[in-house]
């Protein structure tokens, strides 16, 4: 916002503008909407904007920002190599990982609805709702068959959770616009997880046989879908098989630093 700033208001500054990865939401509250009226054109300044995500029609509506300034640049996989590769695979429980516009609440009704184990970090539940995560239960009251598994926030607890997954949930509140989620889509994947995943930017825009999607809060289609991958060795096989091929040919941070570096070449020659 201060660069686009910058741009308007002081002479001799022309150079192009490129967002990469911004965190769109969609404004909330009061205030947020006050705000949103003074953001908005400056959020929409810059010249490229380049997303995690192909779908950007909720960016467009609510910012105002052209389709034809926005490129979808594949993400990566976050874990290291070495900690993928070293990993001893098991499937123990239903996993919901991650924080930004997570639906737990969703997960949580298609859980009750299910009889399989399930799992969640422990949560850091304010840190959880900063980030528009919707999670309105105590800790006391989740399903009898979820459990809580201890976190420090580290590389090697994300793996240690995702290894023993046998099914990756990645439940998106439908505010989203911006590819929440992708990160833990990835790592999953790279780990061979069968994932299941909100329609929504960033999921049903960008994977198809790689991942399994169903409507956003909707606990019901959730929970059919967490049974039928549950009870289907072959399906979760064969979804988990399609998203390791995935994360292998995104590779990691040097790959994607390359893909933006190129797009942003073409972009500007």
């Amino acid at each position: 916002m201060r660069l686009v700033a910058a741009r308007r208001f002081l002479p001799g500054f022309a150079r192009p503008i490129v967002a990469i990865d911004i965190i769109f939401r969609r404004p909330a509250g009061l205030k947020g909407r006050m705000l949103h009226g003074l953001k908005r054109p400056l959020l929409a300044g810059a010249d490229l904007y380049l997303n995690f995500f192909s779908d950007a029609r909720g960016v467009s509506e609510v910012y105002g920002i052209p389709a034809a300034r926005c490129a979808y640049v594949p993400f990566k996989v976050n874990l290291e190599p070495h900690a993928i590769a070293q990993a001893v695979c098991s499937e123990d429980y239903v996993l919901t990982f991650g924080r930004s516009l997570r639906d737990f609440d969703t997960f949580f009704a298609a859980m009750e609805r299910v009889p399989y184990p399930g799992a969640i970090a422990r949560p850091d539940v304010e840190g959880l709702r900063a980030h528009g995560a919707r999670f309105t239960r105590d800790l006391d009251h989740l399903p009898a068959n979820v459990r809580v598994l201890d976190d420090d926030g580290s590389a090697r607890a994300q793996v240690d959770m995702l290894r023993r997954a046998k099914l990756v949930v990645v439940p998106v509140t439908r505010s989203s616009i911006v590819a929440s989620g992708i990160s833990t889509v990835l790592n999953a994947f790279a780990l061979g997880k069968c994932v299941i995943g909100s329609q929504g930017p960033g999921m049903s825009d960008i994977f198809t046989d790689e991942i399994l999607t169903v409507p956003p809060e909707d606990p019901a289609a959730l929970a059919a879908a967490i049974a039928r991958a549950w009870s289907d060795d072959d399906l979760r096989a064969r979804t988990g098989a399609a998203g390791r091929a995935c994360a292998e040919r995104l590779g990691h941070e040097a790959e994607l630093v390359q893909r933006l570096i190129d797009r942003i070449a073409r972009a500007f020659g």
